[in-house]
């Protein structure tokens, strides 16, 4: 009698660390949703372990970039512009030239934009940790389709099966050296 875990349609694996449930949804591999809840524990452990200040810009930034905010700004400056032309029974006009309302929408833009440049630079380094970790997948990947070439045509030459362009494939048998790569675009743009 099998049990669950000797199961052949389930995902399990012995090893910690490794995919304990059943495939999900149609079309999503058990190693694609291990990826997906993998990025998403990460995503939420640094949301965790982010500094105060981090999440405090972030909130403010989120709240200033919504129509809340929008509507707030022309409720609260409509009254201010309102109410200083006269135009509001009981409220005499206290900033009729409207210096005061320019001071505090430009102070209002001064730490706005500071909180958006924080936002900005720490979405900023995390593009460039998950670019890197786009690019290093991308190297192993590279590599082992290299390796990979060089098995097939190991067992293809093994085998006498002829190959439509030789010269072609002793191309996608060498490895890419990524540096080489860099200082040909480089040299290319400049």
């Amino acid at each position: 009698m099998m049990t669950r875990r000797e199961s052949p349609d389930a995902a399990r694996f012995d090893r910690p660390g490794a995919l304990t449930q059943e495939p999900h949804e149609a079309g999503l591999t058990p190693v694609l949703a291990r990826n997906i809840e993998a990025l998403c524990r990460r995503r939420a452990r640094e949301a965790r372990t982010a500094r105060w200040q981090d999440r405090v810009a972030d909130r403010i930034t989120a709240f200033t970039g919504s129509m809340s905010f929008v509507g707030l700004h022309l409720a609260g400056f409509g009254f201010w512009i309102v109410a200083n032309l006269g135009w509001v029974p009981g409220i005499r006009p206290f900033d009729e030239s409207f210096v005061v309302l320019a001071m505090i929408a430009s102070v209002e833009a001064i730490f706005l934009s500071t909180f958006v440049l924080i936002t900005q630079n720490r979405m900023a380094a995390e593009a460039e940790k998950r670019a890197e970790l786009d690019l290093q997948i991308s190297l192993l990947a590279e590599h082992e389709i290299t390796k990979l070439v060089n098995m097939v045509a190991a067992i293809a030459g093994a085998s006498g099966v002829k190959l439509a362009d030789p010269d072609e494939l002793e191309d996608i048998k060498r490895d890419v050296a990524p540096d080489a790569v860099l200082d040909r675009i480089e040299a290319a743009e400049s």
